[in-house]
């Protein structure tokens, strides 16, 4: 079947599963907000999103957008549902977002639902991970970011190994980059960081992600400052700005003011530019909290990672 006789409705040829499969044109665009370069998308295109696939996507792009509120009204059903392949998925999004708010105690048991219902899941091979491998890489990989939040350094790395060894895709090379990145840093090891960084900012340039390349590019960052070496500081501190950048173009919330601590951590300490990212981190938390569920403001306002 050539493009000029696709059925009415449906959008370009998706490569999923070896196959050429036909996806809906709407979920086409939300697949492209939620993992592609155009993250900004509106409400109005978000509230049509009808099947169970669709409303996964656009809570990923409300948790992108920092819209966590809204996004939940999609996550809670589907983690009712009975579909365990959304189930998972939902579950480990919902993760993701307590997680951004500095909840990774909450986000646990999330992470463990995810991986109950992904070991039941079923379907064909998904190129952006909506499939079984990729249900499965993205709770044991919410796994090994919560436990490395709560210190538990030696499970974070087995669980970063098991999911290492599932078949996924771009998404969990790029999640992994970051964990181990982060893994690496939270044993003072800033130096062995930055490649874990390198690859995930790559793989998410490489692949047109502008929400996963907006974060690579922070990791990179807080890996390269670590090193505690001038021109590796100075490299970063391009890459936060370019993130900022980023974030305020693409309306990309939750990454906003993670960015602006960067930049008041990259500043002279006591001097006015880290006074005014100070200020920026506030204003951006301070924008971002009403558009959460209650859940997760409380999170955020017991979090010790949350600098309210």
């Amino acid at each position: 079947m050539t493009s000029g006789t696709r059925p009415a409705g449906w959008s370009t040829w998706w490569r999923a599963g070896g196959h050429n499969e036909p996806v809906p044109a709407r979920e086409a665009v939300l697949r492209r907000a939620a993992f592609g370069d155009a993250p900004a998308l509106g409400a109005r295109e978000l509230a049509r999103a009808a099947t169970a696939r669709c409303r996964w996507l656009a809570a990923v792009v409300l948790g992108g957008q920092g819209r966590y509120a809204a996004a939940t009204t999609f996550l809670e059903p589907l983690i009712r549902g009975r579909d365990p392949l959304h189930a998972s998925l939902a579950a480990g999004t919902l993760a993701s977002h307590r997680r951004q708010l500095g909840g990774h105690a909450a986000a646990l048991p999330l992470d463990a639902a995810a991986l109950a219902r992904a070991t039941a899941a079923g379907g064909p091979a998904d190129d952006d991970g909506a499939d079984p491998a990729g249900a499965l890489a993205d709770a044991l990989l919410g796994l090994a970011a919560d436990n490395l939040a709560l210190g538990r350094l030696g499970v974070a790395r087995r669980l970063l190994a098991r999911a290492a060894e599932v078949p996924a895709g771009w998404r969990t090379r790029v999640r992994a980059g970051w964990i181990g990145a982060e893994l690496a840093l939270a044993c003072g090891a800033a130096a062995d960081a930055v490649p874990f960084a390198e690859e995930a900012a790559r793989v998410a340039r490489e692949r047109g992600a502008a929400r996963h390349s907006v974060k690579s590019g922070l990791v990179l960052a807080a890996a390269l400052a670590a090193t505690g070496e001038p021109g590796a500081r100075e490299r970063a501190a391009g890459l936060v700005a370019t993130a900022r950048a980023a974030t305020a173009a693409h309306g990309l919330g939750s990454l906003g003011w993670p960015a602006a601590v960067l930049s008041a951590e990259l500043a002279a300490a006591g001097s006015a530019a880290a006074r005014r990212h100070r200020a920026a981190v506030t204003r951006e938390l301070h924008a971002l909290l009403p558009a959460a569920d209650p859940e997760g403001r409380r999170l955020a306002r017991q979090s010790a990672w949350v600098p309210i």
